[in-house]
């Protein structure tokens, strides 16, 4: 529990309710939860759109409160931004999916004294190409005006690129591990394989996953390989790729304890940006799997090569690795990045480093400390 003044604070975001085509699911409960825990109260307003209400993966949790609003009416959107009004810390994240730009026009209305109105970029390296791209992007305009902005990860080069747009200042809040969530089980007979990926078919990444997945399994046609994630289901895969479909975040547990070894693989801008973890990697390590991880630049600042994570820089070394690894190895690996984690990259982590940025404590100290 948090000694400062509790802060009320209104969140637009794509979902927390649903991971459905939702990436941003596990960080968004992750880091609100922490909060949450720490005294301060939440409101998170999130669309009907694309499905995800339909395929919730969780109820409302007690920690927040959650609004939903029609995902094709504008009217709604904006009571949602008006009921906002007074919070001391209002968030409009990236990639809400709807009203996009109308949301964050209208957020910037609610800053006031005392307030602080935050754009807060789950997906920086898209998002700033996308600015970049476009000297007329609405959001380019606007960056100036948000007190803050707080990105899931990007380092140095996304910092310095959105300082270049105009913005006040910026601070990446890493993704980490939510350890009431995300912890090791015991094996599931239905995710047994040798290796298993998990990750939603995307063009940023479908090209990565051919590369480093399906090259693998191709090489090792011996060996078992398990696919789980939406849209794959259309396409060609070898004979010993096993898909699931929709893996339901109850059963991450199970999927990544299970096989050999779990693969994390960035989105291309991902990588290309590095120092930007996805939710999987903490997910993975939280369950003492071993995980093995396409390269990336900053991997070492969350996990330590060879001895909490195997790193490959293509299909041919993911293959390498996974020929090599015996089953203690592969428990060695697994277990040394969950005390990692436990230590260093857990949302109570994080929450306490926005917590800092807000009570105007030293911002670049927490970040050193968390990341």
């Amino acid at each position: 529990m948090t000694t400062t003044q509790p802060l009320d604070i209104a969140f637009f975001g794509s979902s927390l309710v649903s991971a459905y085509w939702n990436g941003a699911a596990t960080y968004y409960r992750g880091m609100l939860r922490a909060l949450a825990a720490r005294g301060h109260r939440v409101r998170f307003y999130e669309p009907d759109a694309y499905g995800r209400q339909q395929h919730r993966d969780m109820a409302d949790p007690p920690w927040a409160r959650v609004v939903v609003y029609p995902g094709d009416d504008e009217a709604a959107a904006l009571r949602c931004v008006d009921d906002a009004r007074g919070a001391d810390l209002i968030v409009k994240a990236s990639g809400v999916g709807v009203f996009d730009a109308l949301l964050e026009a209208a957020v910037l209305d609610l800053r006031a004294p005392g307030s602080h109105v935050v754009f807060w970029d789950v997906d920086a390296p898209a998002t700033l190409a996308r600015m970049q791209a476009d000297a007329d992007d609405s959001l380019r305009a606007q960056v100036p005006d948000f007190d803050l902005v707080l990105t899931y990860g990007g380092g140095e080069p996304v910092v310095s690129a959105y300082l270049a747009l105009g913005a006040r200042g910026c601070v990446p809040i890493y993704n980490a591990l939510d350890p009431e969530t995300h912890f090791p089980v015991a094996p599931d007979a239905r995710f047994d394989a040798d290796l298993g990926f998990l990750g939603n078919r995307l063009p940023d990444r479908e090209a990565r996953v051919e590369a480093f997945f399906l090259d693998a399994a191709e090489r090792l046609p011996g060996r078992r390989f398990l696919l789980g994630g939406s849209g794959w289901q259309d396409r060609a895969l070898p004979a010993n790729v096993r898909h699931l479909g929709h893996v339901y975040t109850a059963d991450h547990n199970a999927f990544n304890c299970s096989p050999r070894a779990v693969l994390n693989i960035s989105r291309e801008s991902m990588a290309r940006c590095g120092f930007s973890p996805a939710t999987r990697v903490f997910e993975a390590a939280g369950a003492a799997a071993c995980l093995i991880t396409d390269a990336w630049p900053g991997i070492a600042h969350f996990l330590e090569p060879g001895t909490e994570v195997l790193v490959a820089e293509d299909g041919a070394a993911v293959a390498a690795h996974l020929d090599a690894l015996d089953p203690d190895r592969a428990r060695a690996i697994g277990q040394a990045a969950l005390r990692r984690v436990l230590a260093q990259h857990t949302y109570a982590h994080r929450a306490a480093q926005v917590e800092a940025l807000f009570e105007g404590r030293d911002a670049v100290s927490g970040l050193q400390e968390v990341a």
